[in-house]
């Protein structure tokens, strides 16, 4: 998925320790043309820019796509990350200049490794079979020794994992005995938790990592602080455990991310991922100019052969304190 504003700001990323759960809340991004469906953006912020090497995060829907419009992102490129997109409903097809032509379904894991440069698109399809769009994109950063690493595209469909009072969709690394086949650069965890009405769980999870807790539906509370529709909760390392807990009387479900610390400093702008001011404006300049080093989508058929890169800000691109966006 793009990064569709116009006016994208540049985002230093770095780790930050925290003590006890934070609570991150998000704001509303357009994503598309002129029936834009609105996302709901809780990573990048000034405030906390990883979770790991988890970078991106939009959640968005549930969208009625004959009333709200689907989803329309044409080709446009992405250098140093990964994209992972995981659905809750709706089907959307994707193409990538690495001529990977996929359909994106629920509970399915569709990763995409930009690596030195890819370009893709995203469209919702099958809107009569399929009329509700509703799922979640992110963006994992490459650490350096791998981010010119060749493109790629991986597609898992995890078997769900009985838990106690809830459900489980691992689809990147490990949680509950159930692993992932889905290589990463970085350690890294991602798993769907579904979890049943007024029903607690804890979780064993690895002290050196970090986690978010995405809500999607339900009353979530982490480790006691609430968490309403679209917030992520953020738990720092040094803990062995993770407590979930349904307060409601209705199913809620949760998207848990984590990782290891990501130690490289990161700048992110637009689409990009680079480590200062002139690799991002390069990167601009050779999308912006054709280069081959994006390559082509073939098929598209939508509103743009290509997405025009936004102008770049009136002051050089530049790291700030660590922690922060």
């Amino acid at each position: 998925m793009s990064n569709l504003e116009t006016t994208s700001a540049e985002f230093a990323c770095a780790a930050a320790p925290a003590d006890g759960i934070e609570v991150l809340r998000p704001r509303e991004v357009p994503l598309g043309g002129p029936r834009a469906i609105r996302v709901r953006r809780t990573l990048p912020q000034r405030e906390r820019s990883l979770i790991g090497a988890w970078c991106f995060v939009d959640h968005y829907g549930p969208h009625d796509i004959g009333r709200d419009g689907g989803m329309d992102v044409p080709p446009h490129p992405h250098t140093g990350l990964q994209t992972a997109t995981w659905l809750f409903h709706g089907r959307v097809e994707h193409r990538d200049s690495g001529g990977v032509h996929a359909l994106v379904r629920p509970g399915e894991l569709n990763l995409m490794t930009a690596g030195a440069g890819i370009c893709h698109s995203e469209v919702s399809v099958d809107a009569d079979t399929a009329p509700v769009l509703h799922g979640v994109q992110l963006w994992v950063a490459l650490p350096d020794a791998d981010r010119h690493t060749a493109r790629a595209f991986h597609h898992f469909a995890p078997e769900p994992a009985a838990l106690p009072g809830a459900t489980a969709l691992v689809f990147l690394g490990e949680l509950a005995g159930h692993r992932s086949p889905v290589p990463s650069f970085t350690p890294l965890l991602g798993a769907q938790v579904d979890l049943d009405p007024r029903r607690e769980l804890a979780l064993e999870v690895d002290p050196a990592f970090e986690h978010g807790v995405l809500c999607d539906r339900g009353a979530v509370a982490l480790a006691g602080a609430a968490l309403g529709i679209g917030e992520l909760g953020y738990q720092g390392p040094g803990r062995t455990e993770l407590a979930l807990a349904n307060t409601g009387d209705s199913p809620a479900r949760v998207l848990l991310l984590g990782g290891v610390p990501f130690g490289d400093e990161l700048v992110l702008w637009w689409n990009f991922i680079g480590r200062s001011h002139d690799e991002i404006a390069q990167y601009r300049q050779l999308w912006q100019d054709g280069d081959d080093r994006f390559g082509a989508v073939r098929g598209y058929r939508g509103r743009l052969e290509r997405l025009p890169a936004p102008p770049l800000p009136p002051v050089r691109l530049r790291p700030r304190r660590a922690g922060g966006g």
